[in-house]
Formats: structure tokens, sequence, C-alpha cells
């Protein structure tokens, strides 16, 4: 399994890291430590949580992930084997948490106070905030529209926050998701004015399906070491086909959720049409032709992959192994100048 590193917070993560937000609701905590075992037995040593998972969140399963990672991390007695990041949820209609959301300093500790007694550990290796407080670009959202005297947590306040959990040693390192270029740049910022950590990495989505990243915020990861966490790197497992031609495969997450739309549509569909043919012309798995050519981009450090099944996890796994020739690469790249992002 390659590493690489994490930004300059000098931990190296796996290429391929184990997403979980299926656990505690398609996934069992059987199933859950089924697949820590399957994936850290083949050399991934990213694991990556958030305190309202699963989804889609609701009262009654919020914090099961956490808590699953924490009985296999209390079974296992392997803490210092895997890198655990969990996430500070954004502002949210979940009453449920903190009687809504909002990356404030106190709702920050209350947060990781939480985060850590489900995962039954002294401190968490990366701390993120999970999107934006202010109004702005994320979860598909092209347009941006500025709205003046909204009341939003400050950035500086957020960070601030993060570096007292630093310094306390609860957190060992800090990042960001769903943010902008701006964002990040604030961040950047404040940690060099302040001497306050400096955010390691960006957990943002990346796919055939949406390149986004590579506008604006790929320099940032380059010049800044700020790598990125690529979430949904198979769209929400769209680029394997299985849903082509209006297919519903019972398990599916498109099949089981209708509210996730965000991988759907016409444009999704030709465009993920041109990946499939391309990658069976060739030979390959088309779930894995899509993950090989994001595990292989520069700016990305460890892509997060998700599976409701062990088979779906080790073929998502090997696919790092998968060196796609320049033929396939430079096809993909007339299909992407063709159908550009359509599902941002």
């Amino acid at each position: 399994m390659k590493l690489r590193p994490l930004g300059r917070s000098g931990l190296q993560v796996s290429v391929v890291g184990l997403g979980t937000m299926t656990w505690g609701q398609q996934n069992s905590e059987a199933d859950a430590h089924a697949q820590l075992d399957v994936a850290v037995a083949a050399g991934v040593n990213f694991v990556d949580a958030a305190e309202m998972y699963p989804v889609p969140p609701m009262a009654q399963t919020q914090g099961r992930t956490e808590q699953y990672l924490g009985t296999w991390l209390k079974a296992r007695r392997n803490r210092d084997r895997v890198l655990v990041a969990t996430k500070v949820t954004g502002p949210a209609d979940m009453p449920w948490l903190r009687g809504g959301p909002r990356p404030s300093r106190a709702q920050i500790r209350q947060a990781i106070e939480a985060s850590l007694r489900r995962l039954q550990t002294d401190y968490v290796d990366l701390y993120q905030v999970h999107w934006p407080d202010r109004s702005t670009n994320f979860f598909g959202r092209l347009g941006y529209e500025h709205k003046d005297g909204e009341s939003a947590i400050a950035i500086e306040e957020t960070l601030g926050a993060l570096a007292e959990l630093v310094r306390e040693g609860k957190a060992r390192h800090v990042g960001i998701s769903n943010e902008t270029p701006w964002g990040l740049a604030e961040y950047l910022r404040l940690a060099r004015e302040k001497g306050w950590p400096r955010v390691a990495s960006i957990q943002n989505p990346y796919s055939l399906l949406n390149r986004s990243f590579e506008v604006g915020l790929a320099e940032f990861a380059h010049r800044e070491d700020v790598g990125l966490l690529a979430y949904s790197p198979l769209a929400f497992g769209v680029l394997s086909g299985k849903y082509l031609g209006g297919a519903r495969p019972a398990a599916g997450r498109l099949t089981l959720f209708s509210r996730f739309q965000r991988y759907t549509g016409e444009r999704v569909e030709r465009a993920v049409e041109k990946y499939v043919a391309l990658a069976r012309e060739h030979g390959l798995d088309p779930a894995q032709m899509a993950l090989a050519y994001v595990y292989a981009r520069p700016f990305v450090a460890s892509a997060l992959v998700g599976a409701t099944t062990l088979a779906q996890l080790r073929a998502n796994i090997a696919a790092a192994g998968l060196q796609l020739p320049a033929e396939i690469v430079a096809a993909i790249e007339n299909i992407h100048r063709d159908h550009s992002n359509p599902a941002p």
C-alpha cells in the first residue's frame, strides 16, 4: 500500500482511506469490524469518521459510526496502527446535536469530548470541520451569492478552538472539509499570523464526475502542502455503472435513499456511459478504473472508499495497484472535456 504525506503534519497516510458513513445504517457493527480487519490487513492505515454519521443523519443513529470504530479499537488493541480522523458538524437542521450544530468554540469542545468517548480513545489524529458555517459553495452548489450581515461563526473562532484541542493533546492535527479556496486561504493566514496549527488536509469531493477541486484548490494542495482527502471517488457507486439505464439495485444507496440526487440526472448518465464503455473496451472494471484515476492524482493524499460488502471493499483497495496506461488517461481527459463536472 502506498503511503503519502498528510500535509506538513509528518503523518503518512495510505492512498486508500476507509470511509465509514454507512456504519450504523447500511452496515452493522459486525460489518464495520470486518471491513476494518480487511482494510488494515491490506495496508490501509487511515479511517475517516464524523460525529453526525451514519448518513443520512438521524437522531436515533447519530454517533453509531464512531461507536463501532471505538469498539473495534478496544477489541483489537491496535490504536497505534491506525490514524483516526473525525469531524465536527457544520450548521444544519439537526436539533439532536447540541440543539443545532455550529463550529463555535463551545460546541467544538463538546463535540470532541463526545467523539472521544464513542471512539474510546484519548485523541484523534485528525480533527476536521465538516463544512463551513458561512454561506458559500459546497455540496454541489456552483453559483456564489454573497449574503451581507449573515451570522456566521468566524473562521478565527473555529481555528482558535481547534488550536486549543491540539495544545491539550486531544487532536494531533486539524483539517477542513467541503471548503473553498478563500476558506482554505483564511485558515492558512490565521495559522501563520497567530501561530496556530496549520490545516493538514482538505476533504472535498473528487471523482471522474466532479473534478471541480482542480479549479483553484489543486494549486493550493501543491503549493501549500494541504493534501486532498477525496470523498465520493465513485460518486456513491454511480461510476461502477450499476445504475445505468435506470437500474436500481436493491442494496444501492440511491435505491434506498431518494434524498441523494447529487449523482443522478441525464448529464451524469451520459458521462457514466462513456466512462463505463471505455473501461470495458480495455477489459477493466469501471469502478476500479475510476478509482485508479483518483489514486494517481498528485494532489490526493488519500481517497476515501466506502463499501457495504467486503467484496466491494477488496476491489476498491485492489484498484490502488492499477496503473492506467497513457492511452486510457488520454481517453478519460477527452470524455471530461465533453462532459465536464456533471455532478459538482
